[in-house]
């Protein structure tokens, strides 16, 4: 499979921009399932055109190409012998993708997933710009809110990102719901590494919203793929804040039921707008102006 992997993946440049990749430009493609709506490619394509660059970023969705999960690490390996400078990496594979990576940054290891991927003469190594993203989003968006106790749904990739970003930001107590237990286990030993006993599983999702000053989804419930609520919202009371990393739709069912009843809310907006600014410099060695991608994003709708 590798050599016609190689060669799709080369016709698909050659598709985009007419010629194959050369040493002035820089390929990038995006990783994933479900990922035809996503806006990633038009922000980093309007802001590479912006600051001059030769760029095209690409779409690789294993549901349009009918591949299966166990072709992920030779699909890596695909593009980069077509030409790639990089991938990002979205659901369900941040996880997936380690192990067909040479190396990890301090902070993609300490997450314990990858969004970026960044070619280089060592081979492929894994960055994770979405801890920082939602970071940046919260601080913007969110200041003054309690963190005395927090509930996260979802233990993935994202939500490893989400967990380590909200221990910065000073989380006295994070409580891990998942669906899959065991999964959320590993995310709190992983993370009790470093934070301790501030992190928590629970299965109990009732209560830990009852308890909680705010609440994050880092699921895809709520995605137009996935309908519905992570949690029942008749569980939420307006003294709670509710965060969602999905951005398509830009009010999930969850916030538009936050929302109402008085919740302060935060989309996933910001952190798609500030983990691609991360990522476009990782890939390009430019810096990216993030007041000029948040431009671009609305504009990629």
């Amino acid at each position: 499979m590798a050599d016609s992997l190689v060669d799709l993946l080369g016709r698909l440049v050659a598709d985009h921009h007419g010629a194959g990749p050369d040493g002035d430009r820089v390929v990038i493609g995006l990783v994933g399932r479900g990922i035809q709506s996503s806006r990633t490619p038009g922000m980093h394509e309007r802001e590479a055109r912006r600051l001059g660059i030769d760029y095209s970023y690409l779409l690789l969705d294993f549901d349009r190409l009918g591949l299966p999960d166990e072709a992920l690490g030779e699909v890596v390996r695909a593009a980069r012998a077509a030409g790639f400078q990089g991938l990002n990496v979205t659901h369900p594979f941040k996880q997936a993708v380690i192990p067909a990576l040479d190396a990890l940054s301090p902070e993609a290891r300490a997450v314990g997933a990858v969004n970026t991927v960044v070619f280089g003469d060592g081979g492929g190594t894994g960055h994770n710009t979405d801890s920082w993203g939602f970071t940046e989003s919260f601080r913007e968006a969110m200041p003054g809110a309690a963190m005395d106790r927090v509930a996260m749904f979802g233990a993935g990739g994202a939500g490893a990102a989400v967990a380590h970003a909200l221990l910065e930001l000073g989380t006295a107590r994070l409580s891990v719901v998942d669906s899959d237990a065991g999964r959320a286990r590993e995310l709190v030993a992983r993370m009790g590494i470093l934070f301790g006993d501030r992190v928590q599983a629970s299965q109990d999702a009732a209560a830990a919203v009852r308890e909680a000053t705010g609440i994050v989804n880092t699921t895809p419930v709520g995605m137009a793929k996935y309908p519905g609520t992570p949690f029942d919202t008749a569980l939420l009371t307006p003294d709670k804040w509710v965060a969602d990393i999905i951005y398509f739709p830009a009010e999930t069912e969850l916030l538009r039921a936050a929302r109402a009843i008085g919740c302060r809310t935060l989309p996933g907006i910001g952190m798609a707008i500030y983990q691609a600014v991360r990522a476009f410099e990782l890939f390009t060695g430019r810096p990216a102006d993030r007041h000029a991608m948040a431009d671009h994003f609305e504009a990629a709708a």
